[in-house]
């Protein structure tokens, strides 16, 4: 899995994720789970990032910084379980910096030269599928 419940103690502090989920670690699980969709989601908003390879990468194969953003969505969707307001407060902040991130990433205001993309085969090989011209000039004979 690209996120692990230890990845969030960047985000958070263990104690506090097993205070608010009560120690179940399904609603951890959901709540990364959900994050991942959600980046994810930014990132497939252009043609560029292939998403997959993205989240299959494991341990230090995986983009620090996607790592944290997604790190905070999960936050996001954990603390959502809890009333206290100075860490709702906290989170939602975070929360709309990363995705306000995932956007400008999404729409290429940012770059992140190191994720994979999808290659676009350019076989110059290939005929065009349109085509243009127009018909022969058409005259009267009298």
């Amino acid at each position: 899995m690209f996120l692990q419940k230890e990845d969030l103690g960047s985000a958070m502090y263990g104690y506090q994720i097993d205070q608010i989920t009560e120690g179940n670690d399904d609603l951890v699980l959901q709540a990364i789970n959900a994050a991942i969709q959600e980046v994810g989601g930014y990132l497939a908003g252009t043609s560029l990032y292939d998403v997959a390879a993205i989240f299959a990468a494991e341990g230090s194969a995986r983009n620090a910084l996607i790592v944290t953003h997604t790190a905070t969505v999960a936050k996001w969707y954990i603390v959502e379980l809890c009333n206290a307001d100075i860490i709702a407060e906290q989170a939602k902040e975070r929360y709309d910096r990363a995705t306000a991130w995932l956007t400008k990433l999404a729409k290429g205001t940012v770059n992140l030269p190191d994720l994979p993309i999808i290659s676009i085969d350019t076989d110059e090989s290939e005929t065009d599928t349109f085509g243009y011209g127009s018909r022969t000039k058409f005259t009267h004979d009298i």
